[in-house]
């Protein structure tokens, strides 16, 4: 009898499953996936996972996943053909189209392309190729505010780097929602780096920390104020680089002569003492960063504002472009997957500055719309790798509007609360069952760095993958020319053309990855700041035409103790912040993993011990937390880093425990849209 031979390989590739890309080595047995380890080669990682990376072969191989199409049939799912799923929704975008026009198409990407380039780009070309301009993503509720507002003062993207002399962390947590950094922070600050913990909780590295300081939700823009005034009023300024690089500097001077530390006192709880003592140890720290958590810039009700002055403190003191500061860093050149289509996506009437600025456009429509739109302006949505019934603000809103549409299609690995309200689900790939790219730059702290994601399996079960899909789709839809390539290789062949890179050569050459650039903190002369005046805008014409204030200034929240009407605030006393992040889960994902699950297997909603007693609660306990939007319930943990007046709810959780079931679309950020997230107005109860 012929003895049975077992192939064993191991692949290098990278993890997906949040925005880092981290190096990793997956160990292949006979087809399947047997083991999976950090690749130590990789700047990122250096060789260790995260728990979610460790986890990710559970995961991939969870029995929840979906395998086949699904239809839903009189309230229920079916298992259909791929061929029949794609030839119904086909006819019926077709018809659609026909009807209405191609813009009643809206698709959703859950990636925004730094994660997974080929899932955000495919879809953005498959919308154009129909005709839609309304293309979403998760970049309406984080990061692309930060994005804009530092292109609309830069002309660029500078970011901070993993390496400082000190770190700013202004409403973020590394522990929980930045891997790279936090092992980046642990060397350095043996090294003598500083520390600064702004936030409304304790967090846990705050116990390292030169300074703690406990800030009331969305008042970030108040604090930052001050600072200015003091660094400028105390000569602190770098005035060398304020004249070689930057216009508006003298407007800002009189315009910053209110806010003084005192005022900021007031607003925020921070002393006063204590805003001074920062900001001259911020001035006088070349080589000193910010680093913005989503709590302080995008989903808050001054999101724009606090992101301006955040960005002119890092002016005024000097410190862009310098080893430790905010680095512009330069972006890889990859063919462009996406299309140019005629129109504008939604957003643009109301909210100008997320679309476009001095010409330059960006695909994203302002989701927050999304709810009022459907169905008179949108009646068909696609959702590829997204959950946005649960990660995106105000989940009644979304979920009443999506049962309005006539067409909704999920492509997902698992049955998520988005694709429950489906009509069609397509059964997606997970990362190891398919070929791309995995880049990092200046999302990922400054590091100019490309591998090749290699398909190490093939595909569970039905699955396929966004480039497959929309291929097919788009042969169905009389499209098909603009999706030219015939493989995944090809497609990423395509992609890596202007780069000089090619695919053969990470394949074999450059297994592990390779620097795509060389980071340079100089500054040329002429022409490196591409805003119209050629230097860092302080004062922003741009912000002045769509009728915003062209110098930074805070802006108070819509619902808070100081400006909610007196009623509203008798029946919601209490400051809501939603979405604080957990080191085991990435927004919703993963929580079917039991690996995962038994680190944390319940999400609890924070507040301060004397809060919690006052409204009659003990540790443990299932409370009611409620908004003017909804209500959850929740186990509540009392802890004394905690401020008190404050509750924090986790998000990514479904059912009854979702927190955006408290959040509200019509409360956003009146320049770029965002919903205000971190710092509403609730009411807690013992359920």
């Amino acid at each position: 009898m012929a003895e049975s031979t077992s192939t064993t390989q191991e692949i290098i590739t990278d993890c997906t499953l949040c925005y880092h890309s981290c190096g990793c080595r997956v160990t292949v047995q006979d087809g399947k996936a047997i083991d999976i380890k950090g690749l130590a080669s990789h700047p990122i990682n250096h060789g260790e996972l995260c728990p979610k990376g460790e986890a990710a072969l559970p995961h991939i191989y969870s029995p929840a996943r979906i395998k086949t199409p699904l239809k839903k049939v009189d309230g229920a799912f079916v298992p259909i053909s791929w061929d029949q799923a794609l030839d119904e929704i086909s006819a019926k975008l077709n018809q659609l189209k026909a009807d209405h026009g191609a813009q009643t198409l809206g698709v959703f990407s859950g990636s925004i392309g730094v994660e997974n380039l080929e899932m955000a780009g495919l879809t953005q070309r498959f919308k154009a190729a129909f005709g839609s301009p309304n293309f979403f993503s998760v970049e309406s509720v984080c990061y692309r505010m930060r994005i804009r507002t530092r292109q609309i003062t830069f002309g660029k993207y500078p970011t901070e780097e993993l390496d400082s002399k000190l770190y700013i962390l202004w409403g973020h947590n590394p522990d929980a929602s930045d891997f790279p950094l936090k092992m980046a922070m642990a060397e350095n600050l043996k090294k003598g780096a500083k520390l600064v913990v702004i936030d409304p909780r304790r967090i846990p590295i705050a116990d390292q920390a030169d300074m703690y300081l406990k800030i009331r939700p969305g008042t970030d823009g108040a604090m930052a104020m001050a600072m200015i005034h003091v660094i400028i009023n105390e000569g602190l300024v770098d005035r060398e680089f304020i004249d070689k690089h930057t216009i508006g500097f003298e407007p800002l001077v009189e315009h910053v002569q209110p806010f003084t530390p005192e005022w900021a006192e007031e607003i925020t709880w921070v002393p006063a003492d204590k805003i001074r003592e920062l900001a001259r140890m911020f001035a006088t720290t070349k080589g000193a960063s910010i680093y913005q958590g989503t709590c302080t810039q995008d989903q808050t009700a001054g999101g724009t504002q606090n992101s301006r002055a955040f960005s002119v403190l890092q002016i005024i003191t000097g410190n862009i472009n310098v080893p430790g500061g905010w680095v512009i860093s330069p972006r890889p050149f990859f063919g462009n997957v996406g299309l140019n289509v005629e129109g504008d996506p939604l957003g643009m009437d109301d909210y100008p500055l997320f679309i476009e600025v001095w010409g330059r456009k960006s695909p994203y429509g302002v989701i927050t719309q999304v709810p009022e739109s459907i169905p008179d302006k949108l009646k068909a949505f696609w959702v590829v790798g997204g959950n946005p019934l649960v990660s995106m603000a105000d989940s009644n809103a979304f979920r009443e509007a999506f049962r309005r549409l006539e067409l909704l299609v999920v492509h997902d690995m698992f049955l998520t609360e988005t694709a429950k309200e489906a009509h069609y689900v397509l059964p997606a790939c997970s990362h190891l069952e398919k070929w791309g790219l995995a880049y990092t730059y200046n999302v990922c702290h400054c590091l100019p760095y490309l591998m090749l994601r290699k398909k190490c399996i093939e595909p569970l079960g039905e699955s396929r993958s966004e480039w497959w899909v929309f291929t097919e789709m788009a042969k169905r839809l009389g499209i098909g020319e603009q999706f030219p390539w015939k493989s995944e290789q090809e497609l990423v062949e395509f992609e890596l053309g202007p780069s000089g890179l090619t695919f053969d050569g990470l394949l074999n050459d450059t297994p592990e990855g390779t620097y795509y650039n060389q980071k340079r903190y100089s500054i040329p002369p002429d022409g490196y700041f591409k805003t119209p005046s050629g230097k860092i805008e302080i004062y922003s014409e741009a912000m002045e035409q769509v009728g915003a204030n062209p110098l930074p200034e805070y802006i108070e929240p819509a619902r808070s103790p100081k400006s909610a009407d007196p009623e509203f605030l008798k029946k919601y006393p209490l400051i809501l912040g939603t979405g604080h992040r957990n080191y085991y889960y990435t927004h919703s994902q993963f929580r079917a993993v039991d690996a995962l699950r038994g680190e944390s297997p319940e999400p609890f909603a924070e507040l301060g011990v004397d809060t919690g007693r006052q409204y009659g609660l003990e540790d443990g306990d299932t409370a009611k937390i409620e908004t003017n939007r909804g209500q959850i319930t929740m186990k509540v943990k009392l802890d004394e880093r905690v401020s008190e007046g404050i509750v924090l709810v986790p998000h990514g959780w479904e059912g009854e425990q979702n927190a955006n079931l408290l959040t509200d679309t019509d409360c956003r950020e009146a320049i770029l849209g965002y919903p205000d997230m971190k710092s509403l107005l609730c009411a807690i109860s013992k359920a």
